[in-house]
């Protein structure tokens, strides 16, 4: 029996992972986008709201309506892995070093 994907969580907000992200809301998913929290920074969301504010410049466009935008949510790897049990696909896009790939997996286990 297969089941409708609603609800999608995508770690990586780089190039691909925001343009799974834009896409996966263009088809009208929830997406939840997450990234790695800056040193300093005080918002610990600045670099997956970031990606989504380049998909809404994006030229071509990676959002068929500009309005999809607000389906994605911006997060963390810090503070938001926990929601990942609510989300029916998990991908994960991030950067290709190995190390930094098994800590990854190290937390979502």
């Amino acid at each position: 029996m297969s089941q409708p994907i609603k609800k999608v969580a995508v770690i990586g907000s780089g190039v691909m992972g925001a343009g799974i992200a834009a896409h996966c809301a263009n088809a009208g998913c929830e997406v939840l986008l997450l990234d790695i929290v800056p040193e300093g920074s005080s918002d610990r969301n600045i670099v997956s709201k970031d990606a989504i504010k380049r998909m809404l410049k994006s030229n071509p466009e990676m959002l068929t309506l500009k309005r999809n935008a607000k389906l994605i949510t911006p997060g963390n790897i810090d503070d938001d892995l926990a929601q990942l049990k609510d989300f029916d696909w998990v991908i994960e896009v991030i950067v290709e070093n190995l190390q930094i790939k098994k800590n990854l997996y190290k937390n979502l286990a």
